[in-house]
This record gives C-alpha cells, sequence and structure tokens, in this order.
C-alpha cells in the first residue's frame, strides 16, 4: 500500500515583514573596471519597497566612495600679488558622493534627521585637520580650537564645490522614479576620474520624516589589465617604479636626441 503524500504547511510569515515597512535593492553591476579606455560608467540601482501601510514612502540613495586626504590651499593677495597661502589637509573626506531622492531631500526630512544621517551635500562629515591650539573663551581655560576657527564652513563649501566642479559629488532630487507599484530605480554616474575602491551604498525609506528602513550595498571600482599592473607595482615597489620612470625617461630623451642628430 503506497503511504499517504503529506504536504508539509507553508512556512510562517514573519510578523515584522508583515507589519512593517522594509526596502529591499540590487545594481545592474556591482563590479566597475577601469582600463586605459574608461570613460566613465552608469550603473543602475533598482529595488522594491514594501508598504503594509497606507502611508506614503520616501526613497533616499546615498552613494559614497572610499574616503581619502583632500589638501587645500588658499590664495592670499599680498602687494597686489596672489600667494598661495598655508595648505589645509582634510581627512576623511569621500572620495566620490552622490545622492538620488524621490523629491528634494528637504521636503523629505527635516534638517536635524538629514545632518543625523549624513544625507546630502550640506551635511556630509568632512572631517577638520587635526592641528589645533588650546585658548580661554568665555572664561573656560583650555578650550580646544581647530586653527580653522570660524573659517571652516568656507573651506568645507569649497571642498563640496570642487569635488562637485570634477563630477565626483552629485545631488539628484529626481533621481528616485517609481516604475511600477513598490518597485523603483536610480542611476548612477561615475566620471572618468572616479577612484578605485569599495562604494557603499546606502538605500533609506522615509516615512513623514522619518526613517523606516534602510538596506545598504557594496561596489567595487577596480583597474584591470596593462593599467593594475603597473598600479600594483608602483603602490608595493615605489622606489624601484621610480627609479625605472626616471630610467625610461632618459633613454627616451636619449633616443630622441638620436633621431634628431642622424637627420
Amino acid at each position: 500500500m503506497i503511504p499517504p503524500v503529506v504536504i508539509p504547511p507553508p512556512p510562517a510569515e514573519s510578523v515584522a515583514t508583515l507589519s512593517e515597512p522594509a526596502v529591499a535593492a540590487g545594481l545592474t553591476d556591482a563590479r566597475i573596471h577601469v582600463d586605459a579606455g574608461f570613460t566613465g560608467a552608469s550603473v543602475t540601482l533598482f529595488g522594491a519597497v514594501f508598504n503594509p501601510t497606507d502611508t506614503p514612502t520616501d526613497v533616499i540613495v546615498v552613494v559614497r566612495g572610499p574616503d581619502a586626504a583632500l589638501r587645500l590651499v588658499r590664495k592670499h593677495q599680498v602687494a597686489g600679488l596672489w600667494l598661495n597661502g598655508r595648505p589645509v589637509l582634510f581627512e576623511g573626506a569621500p572620495s566620490y558622493y552622490a545622492t538620488a531622492s524621490t523629491r528634494p531631500l528637504a521636503e523629505i526630512a527635516d534638517f536635524g534627521q538629514l545632518r543625523r544621517l549624513a544625507i546630502g551635500l550640506d551635511h556630509l562629515r568632512i572631517d577638520a585637520p587635526e592641528e589645533s591650539r588650546m585658548v580661554t573663551r568665555y572664561g573656560v581655560r583650555d578650550v580646544v580650537v581647530s586653527r580653522l576657527g570660524d573659517d571652516y564652513l568656507d573651506w568645507r563649501r569649497a571642498v563640496v564645490r570642487l569635488k562637485t566642479e570634477a563630477g565626483l559629488y552629485a545631488s539628484d532630487p529626481d533621481g528616485v522614479r517609481f516604475v511600477d507599484r513598490g518597485l523603483f530605480r536610480a542611476g548612477l554616474t561615475l566620471p572618468a576620474t572616479a577612484p578605485t575602491g569599495r562604494y557603499n551604498a546606502q538605500v533609506w525609506l522615509f516615512q513623514e520624516g522619518a526613517p523606516v528602513a534602510v538596506t545598504s550595498l557594496t561596489m567595487t571600482v577596480e583597474k584591470v589589465g596593462l593599467e593594475r599592473d603597473v598600479y600594483t607595482f608602483a603602490m608595493r615597489r615605489p622606489w624601484l617604479y621610480g627609479l625605472l620612470s626616471v630610467l625610461l625617461a632618459a633613454g627616451a630623451g636619449w633616443l630622441a636626441s638620436r633621431l634628431f642628430r642622424a637627420r
């Protein structure tokens, strides 16, 4: 006698999944290859929103590249001449930063929320130089004040402005579009000067000005082919790489002089 087939019950669905908003996302290309012909890349981020409530939702995508030191110099006019002042080194400035959202950030959340989460160019965290001095302020001794002092915001604006002009910082208030109920997409553009390394993408889900869900993705920009070999060699053996570069330049100059003399 053939025993009856027992069909197991379906797995119980998570109460949290049924009652709380959630967001899921993915990238069309999580690895970007950089070679001699690299002119930039376009990556599409797609995702889905699960919203069991009647409250409208907004999506904000934040993409941050690897942090890198940034050196800035302010010019000063001295006796009619423009001279470079003392350089300022920022540490921890993202090499790439972009946001895309369903509408302007200020309409999605208030200043405090955006500042706390560091969402948007106006709220981007950029570490000030470590150099400081001890002063007495308001009757309190030994108050640590950054060397930039009140000029910090001006320097910070300069960082954002220069990176934006280079195409490395961007903000698109209409960059996230819903293509169907709960389904959305956002386009990301990497310029030819995009630095290599690991990029982190955060997809935030907001309701009534507050974050209710977030998911994270990673994307890697890496050199391939001869460019990768040369870069790896230069990083691992900088002195030998420098010596070979000098010898190669000297050899090219000597060969060019011989050719001109032969003519």
